[in-house]
Formats: structure tokens, sequence, C-alpha cells
């Protein structure tokens, strides 16, 4: 089972116990279980197969009754607990939960007025008007269940990138042990990186492609086979994903690489430059006429029209081939480039480690800094700390840092801006902070002027270094709040603040297109994982590929500095 499978069972259960009204306290446990495994960059079962529930226990959230579920489902496949809480409830009730805007109070009063216990139901009631007039369904009620059922629809049969990465990464690490094998790629939106995938599509060469069909159908990855031949095969995994396999000879490899990367709009774009030459291009080739001029490498793709490799996040059909002409691509920021993560928790508010154990996990990324941002006060569910437990941990930092000869610890908070831009922390506590990274967790739904006001506010702040997640949404769960961010974007220009792309899977924000504007006004970025334990850290690879989308280099972003010049950079507002 991938991490994505365990976790989703961990959600549901948690949102079956709250449709019971259950303890509030398992329901967090089971939520921040989910949320922690989702997260996880390492398999969930291969910890278990290699350290039984002791390795299961060592992880954040994970205490005796969630660690028994999951060697339980890893065992027989089910969960007891959850299949008989399932039985109690309609099936759809949990996919009603998941529309923003309806909790369990809401979901029992839809089914007892209105019979309604599914969300196509929901659907069809919301668009016949029948929700008003129910008790606690004013007009902006039903507009946010009108939003959130949008936001459903848009995002159904897409996955997050980091649950592609999970199963194409599996995948590809299972057939790379098949000696039929000479070269394997996955391709589709997951090779561009975009934040949402619907598909995974393998690219392989081999001599015996039946061999490979027969590995590919069997894999421990797969629910089902929906069509196996010579050459191709469609499965449809454990997650609901479809996965594709193309078996194709070598001199067509780059052909397809090319092709079956996509975007669309980037290759008719490609096509048309070629039809230009008098050739064709294809999945199978460059053509003149009969003749076959190359297809065994991408690089000769671009080459036969006159142009240099462009990487596949830039494949977008927007100006890049344009500026590929011009020899104006981007050298775009790599994962080897980061030098150290400037938002990470500790068990002081909300993670699993304690700061010992995040310095070392960095260290052993090869980090020369690590900016412990743990919440303030006002972040409440989060476990944010006052001043006097801030200054605290400030000082214990100190003392590590006289232990540590690898890595630096810097001081830092995630501070949260007020509703009215002030912020959680006053400056004399901010100005011993090496760090400080401002964030909304409240008020969401204000209105656009308010909000972008409220941001800007906290960007004047003089010791405000970096906005963390700057749009505040969740991918596939919440939309961003209503801020003009070419406003947010300008202000941190004129403040000289750093926005920052973060690497957290349902966020990437900012997104690759704010990634791109902030680089056209010369806003400097700060790509962080947010993470919330020490296996968290791997997380950065998401923030990279978002980056890449927005054509970031290295030097647009402030943690590709060693430690010297990046305090320079912290400490140039003040």
């Amino acid at each position: 089972m991938e991490n994505s499978e365990f976790a989703k069972i961990f959600w549901n259960i948690a949102e079956l116990l709250e449709l019971k009204s259950g303890n509030p306290f398992k329901i967090r446990a089971y939520q921040k279980a989910a949320q922690n495994i989702e997260n996880l960059s390492d398999s969930l079962a291969g910890l278990y197969k290699k350290g039984g529930r002791k390795a299961l226990k060592e992880l954040p959230g994970i205490g005796q009754a969630i660690a028994d579920h999951i060697e339980e489902l890893i065992k027989t496949g089910k969960i007891k607990k959850y299949e008989s809480l399932v039985r109690q409830f309609p099936k759809g009730f949990i996919e009603m939960m998941q529309v923003p805007g309806i909790g369990p109070k809401t979901a029992f009063l839809l089914k007892k007025k209105l019979k309604i216990d599914s969300l196509a139901k929901l659907r069809r009631a919301s668009a016949k008007g029948l929700l008003k007039g129910l008790p606690g369904f004013k007009e902006k009620k039903i507009e946010n269940v009108k939003k959130g059922l949008a936001l459903k629809a848009r995002v159904k049969g897409r996955f997050l990138l980091s649950e592609a990465d999970q199963y194409a990464t599996a995948i590809v690490f299972e057939l790379n042990k098949l000696k039929e094998i000479d070269q394997i790629l996955p391709a589709g939106s997951y090779r561009r990186g975009q934040e949402t995938v619907g598909d995974i599509d393998i690219l392989v060469t081999s001599k015996k492609p039946e061999a490979v069909m027969d590995a590919f159908t069997k894999l421990p990855q797969v629910e089902r086979t929906t069509a196996k031949g010579p050459t191709r095969s469609s499965v449809i995994l454990r997650n609901g994903m479809q996965a594709d396999i193309r078996v194709l000879p070598p001199e067509n490899f780059g052909a397809a690489a090319h092709y079956f990367t996509g975007s669309k709009q980037h290759n008719i774009l490609i096509r048309e430059m070629a039809v230009k030459r008098g050739l064709k291009i294809s999945e199978y080739g460059v053509m003149r006429g009969n003749k076959r001029l190359a297809g065994k490498t991408e690089a000769e793709i671009f080459q036969a029209v006159g142009l240099p490799f462009i990487p596949p996040e830039l494949r977008q059909g927007t100006n890049e081939i344009e500026l590929a002409k011009e020899g104006k691509l981007p050298r775009l920021i790599e994962l080897a480039d980061i030098r150290g993560d400037l938002h990470a928790h500790s068990n002081r508010s909300d993670g699993g480690n304690s700061i010992e154990e995040m310095a070392a996990a960095a260290e052993e990324l090869g980090y020369e800094y690590l900016a412990m941002t743990d919440h303030s006060v006002s972040t409440r569910v989060a476990g944010g700390q006052t001043e006097k437990k801030l200054l605290k941990e400030l000082a214990d930092i100190d003392s590590i840092n006289s232990r540590l000869k690898g890595i630096r610890i810097l001081k830092g908070a995630e501070v949260d801006i007020l509703p009215d831009g002030s912020l959680d922390f006053p400056d004399e506590i901010l100005k011993q902070l090496d760090v400080v990274t401002a964030s909304v967790h409240s008020n969401f739904k204000m209105p656009r002027e308010k909000m972008t006001r409220r941001i800007i506010k906290a960007l004047q702040n003089r010791y405000v270094n970096v906005l963390s997640h700057p749009t505040g949404r969740l991918i596939s769960k919440r939309e961003p709040y209503d801020v003009d961010i070419e406003r947010v974007i300008k202000a941190a220009r004129e403040t000289g603040t750093y926005l920052e792309v973060n690497s957290y899977p349902d966020r990437l924000d900012l997104s690759d297109i704010h990634c791109r504007r902030a680089k056209a006004e010369g806003v400097l970025l700060s790509i962080n994982t947010d993470a919330h334990a020490a296996l968290q850290l791997r997380l950065m690879k998401y923030g990279i590929m978002t980056a890449r989308r927005g054509w970031v280099e290295k030097n647009d972003v402030i943690n590709t500095r060693p430690l010297a010049k990046l305090l320079k950079l912290l400490y140039a507002k003040r």
C-alpha cells in the first residue's frame, strides 16, 4: 500500500467519528496521523517492514492505537473498526463532508430535511435551489456550498503531485528490476511537475515487451487491468489513478518522450514549426516525406526545429519557444541548490520531532542551516507558543547550536498576521529572531481589499522576512483567500520581503504562475517545506518542481545562499 491509501482511511475514520460526535481528541489524532502519513517521504509500509511496530511509533502522530491499525491493515488488508464505522452511515456521507462548508451537523440536517445522503443528490438540490430556507442556510452559506461543489467538480479525477509521485516512483523502482528493460521514463503532466496529475504514462524500451507487460499488470500497486496488449497496457492503481505503459523501439524513444510529456499546446507549436521546415513531428519521430530523420532523443526533436532543449516544466505553450529561439531560457533551480530550510516546526508547537531531531535530519540532507519557526500564540490549534515559551526555545537553540558542528539552527517563528494586519508578537520579541515568517491562519473569508491591506501591513513590519503560503490555498480542498496577489507581490518588492514557495503537497503556494510574476518583479523567493516532522524535510522537491514551472533560477531563491550571505539578506530590511 502507498502512503496515500493509509492516509485516506485515517481521514475517513476521523470524518466518521465526527459524524458520530465522537471524542474530539481521538478525531484530531486520526487527522494528525493522516496528515503526517500523507506527507511522509518514505513508504509507511517499507518502514514497517524494516522496523515493525516500533518504527511506526517513532513517527510523529503515530501512537499505539494508530500503529495497531496500520499493522492490521498491512497484514489483513482491512481495519475492523473502520469497516464497522462505514456500515453505520450512507456511502455518500464522507464524500459530502469533504465539500467545504459541509460539516457533520449540516450533513445530518440535509439527510433529515431533504433526504440528501450523497454528493450527487447535494449537487441536484443545490442546482434546484432547494437549500434555501433550511435552518442555517443563509445566502452566504449557500454560496460557499456552491463554491465547494464547483471545486470538487474541478478536481475530480485529479491527484496531488505528491501522490502521483509516490506511485510513479514505486512503479519505476519495481520495473527497473527487470533485466528486459533498457530505458524507462514517466512522462505526462507528472513529468512536467503539475500540481495535480490525471494519470501516469510510463515509456519503456525493451527487446521483450511481453515480459514488461506481464510485470506491469502484476505490480502490487495495481487494482485491476483494463487493457493488456503486446506493447501497451492500461491499469487502474489502488488509489483510482490510471497508469499506462508503452514499449517503444529505441529509435522512437525521444520522440515519444516529447509527445507524451506535452503539454498539448507546446506540442502543437513544435509541430507548426516543423511544418514550416517541411518536416512532420509525431510520437514516432521526425520525418521528411518518407525519410526518418530523428527521434532517438528529445534533444533531436528540438534540434530538428532549431531549438535548444526545453526542460519539461517549461513546456507550457506560453512563450517558452520564443525565448528558446532567443537563447533566453532560464537555468532552472535544482534541488541540489538548496542549502537550508527556513520554515519548519518542532514539538515546541505542533511538530512531531524535537529541535535536535529536526537538525539531525536537515544535516543528513546536507543543509547548512535550518530555521525553527514554531507557531505563535494565536494558532492555538497548532500549539502556538506564548512569548515566554518562545524565549525559552531561543535559549535552548543557543545551547543546541553550541553543540552542533555541521549545521546552524536559526531562531525563528511563524507569526500570525492578525485580522487588522498586526502581528502576534511585538517587535521587541521579533527583533530577537533570525527569521520571521508571517502567515494568515484565520479569517480567510475577509473581503478582497481588506485581506490585501491586512497582508501588506504585515509586510511593512521591518522584522518580517518571509510571507508564508501567501494565498492560503489547499489544493483540491480550499480555494485561495480573496487577495490581490499582484499588489502583494509589489508590496514585497517595495518592503524587501521575500515570498515563500511552500512545498507542502497540498499547498505549493506560491503557484507556478505567481512565482513567475514575483520573478518578473524582482522579488526573491524562499522555498521551504513547512515540515512538521523530520521526514517531511524531504518534501522540498515539490516546491522545487513548482518553482521550476515558474521559471525560477538559483539566484531567485534566498535559501540557495551560504549562511553568511543568507543572514545579510535576512537582516537587510532592519
